[in-house]
């Protein structure tokens, strides 16, 4: 069953990133329960006191990541941690990892196609109460209040996915770590797209720069991604 979740969510994100790429996008997916063999020495360098839970996922997103560049007709590259703990990409590549409790999974592009991509994978759960207020915006929560009260917290657990793949994707093109009021998320729940929206300058993205996303919700998994083409942002 597991194994079976396991293709449906690569289906599922395969399918989600194929819609705003000019090039192919490659995604595969490894369960961080399980013990893997295969990443490189110097991934492996990188995690000397970690513990066995954290060890076991970063070794299954690297493993993802290396399948994800082999179905592109490359040879697998050691993908190392930048200053603030992000994945940095061999040259040539653009690409974005996510992972839960059950689920690692790994997207990956050539940078002559694909400028930046951001995926995230979370639990079909409400959002903790508590973090309604960090995580959404004024204009966020007042949607919110426009929902039916079961479905309230767990459209907030979206749009805290939907921000994650936003800062995934940004990243790498502006080299700045966002807060989370920082940007507006806008998912419109009947096709499956999200609008975001910057409310800061970031880089070479400007105030009110919007960035299209998807997302599906399957298997209780919340699945979202952006992909950002090669002339999507100036500079």
């Amino acid at each position: 069953m597991l194994e079976t979740l396991h293709r449906t969510s690569e289906d599922i994100f395969q399918g989600l990133v194929d819609s705003g790429a000019a090039g192919p996008v490659a995604v595969a997916v490894t369960d961080p329960r399980r013990e893997y063999t295969g990443a490189f020495p110097a991934e492996i360098d990188e995690l000397p006191r970690a513990v066995d839970k954290r060890r076991r996922e970063y070794i299954a997103g690297r493993v993802a990541a290396h399948r994800a560049m082999e179905k592109l007709g490359l040879s697998a590259r050691p993908v190392l941690a930048n200053r603030v703990r992000a994945p940095s990409w061999p040259r040539g590549l653009a690409g974005s990892l996510s992972h839960n409790d059950t689920t690692c999974v790994a997207a990956v592009a050539r940078a002559a196609q694909v400028r930046s991509l951001g995926i995230d994978v979370e639990d079909d759960t409400p959002l903790a109460a508590d973090l309604v207020a960090t995580i959404c915006t004024v204009e966020e929560r007042a949607w919110l209040a426009t929902q039916s009260d079961p479905a309230r917290g767990r459209l907030a657990k979206l749009i805290f996915s939907a921000k994650e793949a936003v800062y995934k994707c940004q990243y790498p093109v502006s080299h700045r770590v966002l807060d989370f009021n920082a940007v507006l998320v806008t998912p419109d729940v009947d096709t499956g797209q999200f609008e975001a929206t910057f409310l800061e300058r970031a880089g070479p993205f400007p105030m009110h720069a919007r960035l299209d996303g998807r997302f599906a919700v399957s298997g209780g998994l919340i699945h979202t991604a952006i992909v950002l083409p090669p002339d999507a942002v100036p500079g």
